[in-house]
């Protein structure tokens, strides 16, 4: 993974300035993109809450935004001492790994992941093969590239299908847990053409479904704990879907756990998280199997951080964690890496 660390250290007195590179959906939603298609973008109640933390614990701020400002404002001769980077990207495998990738090049410490790992984990089917390797469960899977390869997956029903590179419940329904060959043509050829990238299926689970929060990188990196996702008589079933994520306030019910399963699925997260050598703090899918044995289900290395919304921030809120505290324990694990002081305040 890439080292920021050569930056020199700040003096104490000095105000660290941090940028803000983020997507905002409004700003994709008027150039006629669809509530879909923008779904893991933010809002501004997003950069504001993250905006005033840093504010209030001695940082200055400056907003960036997306990729392109970004650029515009590097070519400018603008620099920061470190950029608070939730920037999702739009096109592409590497489109998460766009602004780091970038901040790379300039020597400009970056909260999260780095290149290498946001476009590993926004790929699923490559994440999976490096999982399985590191001995992690998982279920078994096949990618799917063209209608061709539909023939060629081997596995027992029931399966589940999904896009291989999308978030938030993108591409995923009732539909997506597959009990026949018929439905995995249909499901399949569907998604190729919606969303015009692989397919992932993989054998369905029918245990419990926990996401579990990371903060932290190497040695330091720690399981915050887990949250249960229970759906109600409601919703979708069989998956945390794209509708139960947008109207889980009616469809979802979220609860703390940490019985023995819970606490397996934190120590295999916490697993693959250093596995995979992610930074500073994530989420990670699971789901158990019928004798619940918790497997890896996929891991969001720029998890989304609206203080009401986003899994992560709910989770610490049912665990005892303000959002102050997540934001600040997310900043210094970055701030660690990168040689830099933490503001006194």
């Amino acid at each position: 993974m890439a080292d920021n660390s050569d930056c020199s250290s700040i003096s104490p007195s000095q105000k660290l300035m941090i940028g803000l590179t983020y997507d905002l959906r409004d700003d994709y939603l008027h150039e006629g993109y669809s509530l879909e298609e923008t779904a893991e973008f933010d809002k501004p109640d997003t950069i504001l809450a993250i905006e005033d933390v840093l504010s209030q614990n001695g940082y200055a701020t400056d907003r960036i935004g997306h990729i392109k400002a970004l650029t515009r404002r590097l070519a400018a001769g603008d620099h920061w001492d470190l950029v608070f980077n939730i920037a999702e990207g739009l096109h592409g495998f590497g489109r998460e790994a766009q602004v780091p990738a970038l901040l790379d090049a300039y020597k400009i410490p970056y909260t999260f992941s780095d290149a290498l790992g946001h476009s590993l984990t926004l790929h699923k089917g490559m994440t999976k093969h490096v999982v399985s390797d590191l001995g992690i469960p998982t279920p078994h899977f096949a990618v799917v590239s063209d209608p061709e390869d539909i023939d060629l997956v081997q596995l027992p029903f029931p399966l589940f299908a999904k896009p291989v590179a999308e978030g938030t419940g993108k591409g995923i329904t009732a539909l997506s847990k597959i009990d026949n060959a018929d439905g995995l043509r249909r499901v399949c050829l569907n998604l190729l053409k919606t969303f015009q990238q692989p397919v992932l299926v993989e054998c369905y689970l029918p245990g419990r479904e926990f996401t579990v929060g990371i903060v932290g990188t190497g040695r330091d990196a720690r399981a915050l704990g887990a949250m249960e996702v229970i759906l109600n008589t409601e919703a979708e079933q069989h998956a945390y879907s794209y509708d139960n994520k947008e109207h889980y306030e009616n469809l979802v019910r979220y609860a703390a756990v940490d019985d023995a399963e819970a606490k397996q699925a934190m120590d295999i997260s916490l697993r693959a998280w250093r596995g995979l050598a992610l930074r500073d703090g994530g989420r990670i899918d699971l789901r158990s199997d019928a004798q619940g044995v918790p497997h890896f289900i996929e891991v969001n290395s720029l998890a989304g951080l609206n203080p009401v919304r986003s899994d992560l921030p709910i989770l610490c809120r049912l665990i005892g964690i303000s959002y102050h505290e997540l934001i600040i324990d997310i900043l210094n694990s970055a701030l660690k890496r990168a040689g830099l002081s933490a503001a006194k305040y």
